[in-house]
């Protein structure tokens, strides 16, 4: 049996609540504007949206099973295949699904504020039509 004491909890976890879609969409503003402002400045017309889960249509069109198998994504036409006479159709809009994220945070030895800056650079270079080599040194270069 533990002893109980009348002096404050000194564990930072304790009264801690899950970070909601707001505090989500706030670590990724953040990880945004520490962005390079050569990356910024070709994606500000982007919208990032933070929401619980992907939508089971895009799961289907992936070709993936669970919900919780998708952590972001890219929707738009990359800028390598966009033509400059060309209309424009639907925003260009980074979807980070907090569900998801929350889960992997758990089960990885990361920070969230770390996760979410991986998964917004991954999605930000899908936008530039980069390869994952190129994704991987624009997040080592930030």
């Amino acid at each position: 049996m533990s002893a109980q004491s009348n002096e404050p909890a000194t564990d930072p976890w304790i009264g801690t609540k899950a970070p909601s879609t707001a505090d989500m969409e706030s670590i990724a503003n953040s990880a945004y504007t520490a962005l390079p402002k050569v990356l910024r400045d070709h994606v500000d017309t982007v919208m990032i949206r933070v929401t619980e889960f992907p939508d089971q249509d895009v799961l289907d069109e992936l070709g993936i099973e669970g919900e919780f198998g998708l952590l972001g994504l890219y929707q738009g036409v990359s800028l390598d295949q966009k033509s400059l006479g060309e209309v424009v159709g639907a925003i260009d809009m980074i979807f980070l699904y907090r569900q998801p994220l929350l889960a992997y945070w758990c089960e990885m030895d990361e920070t969230l504020d770390g996760l979410i800056r991986h998964v917004l650079i991954h999605e930000i270079g899908h936008h530039f039509g980069y390869s994952d080599a190129d994704m991987d040194a624009i997040e080592l270069a930030s």
